[in-house]
């Protein structure tokens, strides 16, 4: 079904995740065609063997002892960008700040908010990514989608159903293949200031510069995780290498040397403490895959 150098054994998931933690996959495929995914997962389905869509990694924390399935991950051709008037198509692994960068160069305005979300475009409409006031639902026209049987269909963006970090495909067996996004005509200048404008901001308040999976938490209704987290006394804490950014409460961040466990077990401590504090339930927006 694809090429065998292309059918890696034993592939560590620090690689492919941007915490930079994680143990081995027994098997990490490279899917670039959609022909070639198409073929793995009724193969993969029929066979009953697990398996995980992986586009850049940014909201996925894997075990230290590993993935005991096949991960796909969508590369080459799966992350090309057409431009057509004011509609982008995108891959599902295209990242989302190379669809933003290329709205800019065609002067195309509405994606600004998503040029610092350090994932790609497939895992953005899954979950609805947002930020700065921005939310995909605002630009997605259509997702062009693939199910277990092999069957394709194109689901606009009111089938999409989406909501807070969550979509009509978000915990179902559908794959997203293509987006195609509805943006507006714009002056590239201005939209290259306001880009630069948000990514200054992202700087300030944000721990660039350690690895971690952006904001780590759900925002619980009516409250903010971070002002809770940092109420609770937790700014700073750690465990291993694992630490409560003291930048912000919200991310929690890998130092240097932490592993998916040391990450794990802060994430649950900083869920206990706002329990007991403020009896607000704290719901992480990373997806917790493999063996811990």
């Amino acid at each position: 079904m694809v090429p065998k150098e292309r059918i890696l054994f034993h592939e560590p998931m620090s690689r492919h995740t941007t915490f930079r933690v994680g143990g081995e996959a027994e098997c990490l495929i490279m899917v670039e065609q959609e022909a070639e995914l198409t073929s793995l997962i009724s193969y993969l389905h029929q066979i009953e063997e697990e398996y995980f869509i992986l586009g850049n990694g940014s909201n996925l924390l894997v075990g230290d002892k590993g993935y005991r399935g096949v991960v796909l991950k969508l590369a080459g051709p799966m992350e090309e960008i057409q431009i057509e008037g004011t509609v982008i198509r995108a891959g599902a692994g295209a990242l989302l700040s190379r669809v933003a960068a290329a709205a800019k160069e065609a002067g195309l305005s509405g994606m600004e908010f998503a040029a610092g979300i350090p994932g790609s475009i497939g895992g953005g409409v899954v979950m609805n990514a947002g930020a700065y006031g921005g939310e995909m639902k605002q630009i997605v026209r259509s997702v062009r989608c693939l199910d277990q049987d092999g069957t394709i269909s194109i689901l606009d963006q009111d089938a999409m159903a989406f909501g807070y970090r969550t979509s009509a495909i978000k915990n179902r067996p559908i794959v997203a293949l293509e987006v195609m996004l509805q943006l507006a005509e714009g002056n590239a200048e201005e939209i290259g200031a306001k880009m630069e404008e948000l990514a200054v901001m992202r700087r300030s308040k944000q721990p660039l510069e350690f690895p971690s999976a952006g904001s780590t938490f759900k925002r619980p209704e009516g409250y903010y995780a971070g002002k809770l987290i940092m109420e609770a006394g937790m700014r700073g804490y750690r465990i291993g290498g694992a630490q409560v950014s003291e930048k912000h409460c919200g991310f929690i961040v890998n130092t240097g040397n932490a592993t998916a466990t040391d990450i794990r077990e802060v994430i649950e401590e900083v869920q206990e403490r706002v329990e007991e504090r403020f009896h607000v339930s704290l719901e992480p927006e990373i997806i917790f895959l493999g063996d811990f």
